[in-house]
C-alpha cells in the first residue's frame, strides 16, 4: 500500500514584508486558508489625504468561500485595523486573547460589519482547531498586554509565527514569553518554518524591560512634587498606563484620562483585571481644574504628534479640558514612529512656548520598546531551532539584518527566504521554496472610501508642488466663435494680483487655440478642450518653468 505524502502547505504574504505595518499573511493548507492578522499602515508624508493603507484583499476576495477564520497575535492596528474592511467582503470568526478582540470589537462594530464575524476569545497555551489544521496560541510579551506567538500544527509540520514580541523577563503582570513551550515544539517533532518579528533586528543587545518606565515615571514624579503631570503614551499601552497609575499612586496624586481610545481602553482593561486602580483614585478630567497642581496626573492620548490629538490641541491652546501653563510638566512616553518625528517635534515647541516643562524619551528613559533587539531574536532561534526561517514585519533592511543573524545561527542558507510582500512560499517535503506571487499593493483609504488610485495621489501631489491653472472657455454654438475671452483662474501657481499681464497673456493664447480649432471645424467639448490644454500648458510651461495641473472648462451656449 502507497504511503501516504502530506499535502503541502503555502503560506502568502499580504503585507508587513517591507514596511512597519498593513501586517497580513495567509496559511493554507488542504485548500483552506487561515488569515493571520489584518492591519493597517498609516500615511507617508507623500500620500497627502490619505487617512491610511490597506493590504490588498483581492487573493481573499477571489477565495472567500475557502477562509476558515482570522487568527489575531495582538491588538495594535498594524495588526487588527484592517479587520473592518475585510470583513465586508467575507465573513469568518476571528480568533484571539480577550484583550485582543475586544479591541479589535470597536472598530468592527463602528463599521457595523459585526453580523460578518464571531469572536472567539481564546486563553494562553490554547489550542483551537481552524479548518485543516489545530492553532495554538503562546504567550510572549510586548507592548500591548496578552499578544501571542502562533503555532500553526499543518501536515508539514509546525509553522511558528513569533507575532510582535520580546523577551521581557521583568514584566509589569508577570507573564513571560512562554519560551519553554516553543523548546517542547522544538524537542518533539520540530518546527519547520519561523516567521520573526524583524523591526529591532539591526540593534544589537536586548530590549529594555518594560518594568524599567514604572523606575523612571517614579523619579519623574518625585521630583515634580508641585506640578501638575500630564503623561502621554498610546492608549493600547496598557501596562505603561499601569505604571503611570502605580506612580501617581506613590506620589499621592488622583488620575484622570483624556481622550476617546484611552478613556475606552482604560476602562476595558479594568474589566479584563489588566488594569488596576486604587478606589477613588480616578476622577473625571472635567474634576481637574479643582485640584491643585500637585495632586493630579492625566493620562493622554497624542503621543505620536498626531493633528487632532488630546496632546497636539493641548499644545495647540485648543483643548477644552486642560489648559497647558508653567504649572505642568508634560512626559511623552513613547518614542515616535518614523515618519512622525517632525510632528512630535513641533508639539514638544509648543508646549515649551506655553511655559510648560517636558519630558520625552531622548532625555528619559521613559519609553522602552516592545520589540526583541538581536539577542532575542538569536536566543529564540536558539531556542526553537527550525529548518527554515523568513523574517517578516519590518522595513527591507530590518529583514535582510534578520536573515543575516539567521545564517549566522547556522541554518542551511537554502532554507532563508527573504520575502516581500506578495510572494507565497511552500512548504512540503523536500523544503521550503518560492511559489509564485499574487497581488499585494497599497489600498489607500481617504475618509469612508477606500482604494483611491495611484492616479489621484499623482494629481494631490501635482497639485501640492506646482498649483492648478483653469481655462473657463464659453463657445456660441451657434456661430462657432467665443462669446467672451477666456477667464484664467489659478491656485497655487502664481500670485494672481501680482501677475495680470502674465494671466492677461495666457486667455489670449487659448483664445487663439480654441478659435483655430472652431475655425477648423471642431465642435465637441473634449476636442475643444484638448486644444485649449495643450496651449496654455504649453504657454505656462515656456514662460514660468513650471508645470501645474491644467484644467480647461469648455461651455457651449
Amino acid at each position: 500500500m502507497a504511503e501516504h505524502t502530506p499535502s503541502p502547505v503555502r503560506v502568502v504574504f499580504l503585507g508587513g514584508l517591507g514596511e512597519i505595518g498593513r501586517n497580513c499573511a495567509c496559511i493554507e493548507v488542504e485548500g483552506r486558508i487561515i488569515v493571520l492578522d489584518c492591519g493597517i499602515m498609516f500615511p507617508d508624508p507623500d500620500m497627502p489625504g490619505i487617512d491610511l493603507v490597506l493590504p490588498e484583499f483581492t487573493y481573499l476576495f477571489d477565495r472567500k468561500d475557502r477562509v476558515d477564520g482570522i487568527v489575531l497575535t495582538h491588538g495594535h492596528e498594524d495588526h487588527t485595523g484592517g479587520l473592518a474592511y475585510l470583513l465586508r467582503e467575507l465573513s469568518a470568526p476571528i480568533y484571539g486573547s480577550e484583550l485582543t478582540v475586544g479591541m479589535a470589537r470597536h472598530r468592527i462594530e463602528e463599521a457595523g460589519v459585526a453580523g460578518n464575524t464571531r469572536l472567539v476569545p481564546v486563553a494562553d497555551g490554547e489550542r483551537v482547531r481552524i479548518g485543516a489544521c489545530d492553532v495554538e496560541f503562546i504567550p510572549v510579551t510586548h507592548s500591548v498586554p496578552r499578544s501571542m506567538a502562533i503555532a500553526f500544527h499543518t501536515p508539514q509540520g509546525v509553522i511558528l509565527h513569533s507575532g510582535d514580541f520580546k523577551l521581557d523577563l521583568q514584566p509589569v503582570d508577570g507573564r513571560r514569553t512562554d519560551l519553554s513551550r516553543m523548546g517542547e515544539l522544538a524537542q518533539g517533532d520540530g518546527i519547520r518554518l519561523l516567521l520573526s518579528d524583524s523591526t529591532n533586528a539591526e540593534e544589537p543587545g536586548f530590549t529594555e524591560s518594560e518594568s524599567s518606565v514604572g523606575v523612571t515615571l517614579r523619579r519623574v514624579f518625585a521630583a515634580e512634587s508641585g506640578k501638575r503631570l500630564i503623561v502621554a503614551c498610546f492608549a493600547s499601552h496598557m501596562h505603561r498606563v499601569q505604571q503611570v497609575i502605580d506612580a501617581a499612586a506613590a506620589a499621592g496624586r488622583k488620575v484622570a484620562t483624556l481622550g476617546r481610545s484611552m478613556g475606552k481602553n482604560v476602562e476595558l482593561g479594568s474589566r479584563l483585571g489588566i488594569i488596576s486602580i486604587p478606589d477613588g483614585m480616578l476622577v473625571d478630567i472635567d474634576q481637574v481644574d479643582g485640584l491643585p497642581p500637585g495632586e493630579i496626573c492625566v493620562i493622554s492620548t497624542g503621543s505620536q504628534g498626531e493633528p487632532m490629538s488630546a496632546l497636539s490641541l493641548m499644545a495647540a491652546g485648543e483643548n477644552k479640558w486642560l489648559r497647558i501653563g508653567e504649572d505642568d510638566v508634560v512626559v511623552i512616553s513613547a518614542h515616535p514612529i518614523p515618519g512622525n518625528e517632525w510632528s512630535v517635534g513641533q508639539v514638544i515647541d509648543d508646549l515649551h512656548r506655553r511655559g510648560a516643562e517636558v519630558v520625552h524619551s531622548g532625555m528619559a528613559a521613559v519609553h522602552a520598546s516592545g520589540h526583541a533587539r538581536q539577542g532575542e531574536l538569536r536566543t529564540l532561534i536558539a531556542v526553537t531551532r527550525p529548518e527554515c526561517f523568513v523574517p517578516v514585519h519590518g522595513e527591507y533592511r530590518h529583514m535582510v539584518h534578520h536573515a543575516r543573524l539567521a545564517l549566522s545561527m547556522d541554518i542551511d542558507p537554502a532554507k532563508v527566504l527573504l520575502c516581500e510582500d506578495g510572494d507565497v512560499v511552500q512548504l512540503d517535503a523536500k523544503g521550503i521554496a518560492r511559489d509564485g506571487r499574487v497581488p499585494a499593493g497599497y489600498v489607500y483609504v481617504d475618509g469612508t472610501v477606500g482604494d483611491v488610485e495611484h492616479g489621484v495621489l499623482r494629481d494631490r501631489q501635482k497639485l501640492a508642488e506646482e498649483g492648478v491653472v483653469m481655462a473657463v472657455v464659453t463657445v456660441d454654438r451657434q456661430r462657432a466663435t467665443l462669446s467672451c475671452p477666456p477667464v484664467i483662474e489659478t491656485r497655487g501657481w502664481i500670485h494672481a494680483p501680482e501677475a495680470e499681464e502674465l494671466l492677461g497673456e495666457a486667455s489670449q493664447v487659448v483664445d487663439a487655440a480654441v478659435t483655430q480649432a472652431l475655425q477648423d471645424g471642431a465642435h465637441e467639448i473634449d476636442v475643444l478642450s484638448r486644444h485649449a490644454r495643450r496651449a496654455l500648458g504649453r504657454f505656462v510651461g515656456e514662460r514660468t518653468r513650471r508645470r501645474p495641473m491644467i484644467v480647461p472648462v469648455v461651455l457651449l451656449v
